[in-house]
């Protein structure tokens, strides 16, 4: 994918429905202000991209953490074997 583009915010608020519509082709609108990136727009194709990736991330668990459900499924676990 191409670089985003970079937009002030300024330029973002009063041009709102033109980048919403740009958002389209580029894919993701980086928001500045101050040359810091300070927020994003992102298209639909992107957004659905960032959903799918959000949902494949896994949860980091501490073993002080786990409750007895959760250690007893850790005690029956086979490596390899996907748990039901």
């Amino acid at each position: 994918m191409a670089d985003a583009l970079r937009v002030p915010a300024t330029k973002f608020s009063r041009s709102f429905a033109h980048y919403q519509d740009e958002a389209h082709s580029v894919g993701i609108i980086e928001i500045t202000s101050h040359d810091r990136v300070v927020g994003g727009y992102l298209s639909p194709k992107e957004l659905e991209n960032y959903r799918r990736l959000m949902s494949q991330e896994r949860e980091v668990v501490l073993l002080g953490e786990f409750d007895d459900e959760m250690l007893s499924e850790l005690k029956t676990s086979r490596w390899g074997v996907v748990s039901e």
